[in-house]
């Protein structure tokens, strides 16, 4: 029952986590990536030190370093989205890297890849149907014709902050306005644009698919004997930031100094890394309770509801009959799922320590 209880905390945030920049500017992502990871850091500090048994002795729970590699493999992952999204937008995109994500991270725990232990399935076919319904799911969102936002001005408040060379004041309205820069991947043709929004997405999901891998390998080998998902978040985590801080670094090499910022952004930016650093968190335990078979396709799926009813009750982003059907046909298709894959799956067997 935990298992479900965590898994829903997860798909509550994964789906909300957005939401506090949804009205602030990040342009090109890479340094509101970073801030982001610096709070996922901080979240993963403080799950260490509640972790650590405090008998008076300066002690912690043990670090795994190649748990390390699953957080920066999901850095490398999220990296890519910004420039998916400028080749194929983010509908199609979130649909691509979510079906991949969710293929790739069930199949490692059913067919056991990346030397993982192969998990049990009660009903093999029941399981199969239930992960083919989750990817038509995702896929069904991208049917939704969501109202574009209006464009978000950086405030004139950051002028001093930004940068001169990408920006430029308009003393004659009073605001700074960002200088349209015409970058790589906007200078593609159209076709070869989608080929590589494609393939960007397909990787990322990959990445995003196998980013549990490495402390589930090491969650195997230990039996479950002293060791929980739970303490492998530390880890994690600092992958998650030494991996964004490296990108950072090559991100501002490559702009001469001269990186894109937006301080209106920077706590916008720490609490949705806080949120989403919650629901990582939250997943490491229907993990090892419920397995990658169940947890993948859940936690896979459950964010693009959530997403939505914010953008129907709060952002008002999602109208009309054609709309509103899609999302219904999407809840229908992802409960028929759910309700499958539980149903289908085994209780992985808890191993008695000696």
């Amino acid at each position: 029952m935990s298992g479900y209880v965590a898994a829903a905390i997860s798909i509550v945030c994964f789906g909300s986590n957005f939401v506090p920049v949804k009205k602030y500017e990040t342009g090109d992502g890479v340094f509101f990536q970073w801030v982001l990871c610096t709070a996922v850091w901080i979240v993963g500090c403080i799950v260490n030190f509640a972790r650590t048994p405090h008998d008076g002795l300066v002690s912690s729970v043990e670090f795994y370093p190649f748990a390390m590699l699953g957080g920066a493999l999901w850095c490398i992952g999220n990296a890519m989205a910004v420039p998916i999204i400028k080749c194929i937008g983010l509908g199609l995109g979130m649909c691509v890297w979510g079906s991949a994500n969710l293929l790739i991270g069930w199949a490692s725990g059913r067919f056991g890849l990346f030397g993982l232990k192969a998990e049990p399935v009660a009903n093999p076919v029941l399981n199969y149907v239930g992960v083919a319904l989750a990817i038509a799911g995702v896929c069904s969102f991208i049917l939704i014709k969501a109202e574009a936002s209006p464009k978000i001005k950086a405030k004139a408040n950051d002028e001093k902050y930004l940068l001169a060379d990408p920006y430029r004041v308009n003393d004659s309205v009073g605001s700074t306005s960002p200088i349209e820069e015409v970058s790589f991947i906007d200078r593609l043709p159209d076709a070869t644009k989608r080929i590589v929004g494609l393939c960007l997405a397909v990787l990322s999901g990959c990445f995003y698919g196998v980013n549990f891998d490495p402390p589930q390998y090491i969650l195997d080998r230990s039996n479950g004997c002293q060791v929980s998902g739970i303490d492998f978040v530390f880890s994690h985590f600092c992958g998650i930031f030494f991996m964004s801080t490296f990108i950072m670094v090559i991100y501002c090499i490559y702009r001469k100094n001269q990186p894109v910022l937006y301080p209106s952004a920077v706590l916008p930016g720490m609490i949705s890394g806080f949120v989403w650093a919650i629901a990582q968190c939250s997943w490491f335990v229907p993990n090892e309770s419920l397995g990658l078979i169940v947890a993948f396709p859940l936690i896979s799926t459950g964010p693009g509801i959530i997403a939505s009813l914010w953008g129907v009750f709060v952002f008002q982003e999602i109208k009309g009959a054609r709309n509103f059907g899609f999302l219904a046909l999407g809840f229908v298709i992802i409960a028929a799922s759910v309700t499958m894959i539980a149903f289908s799956a085994e209780t992985p067997a808890k191993t008695s320590c000696p």
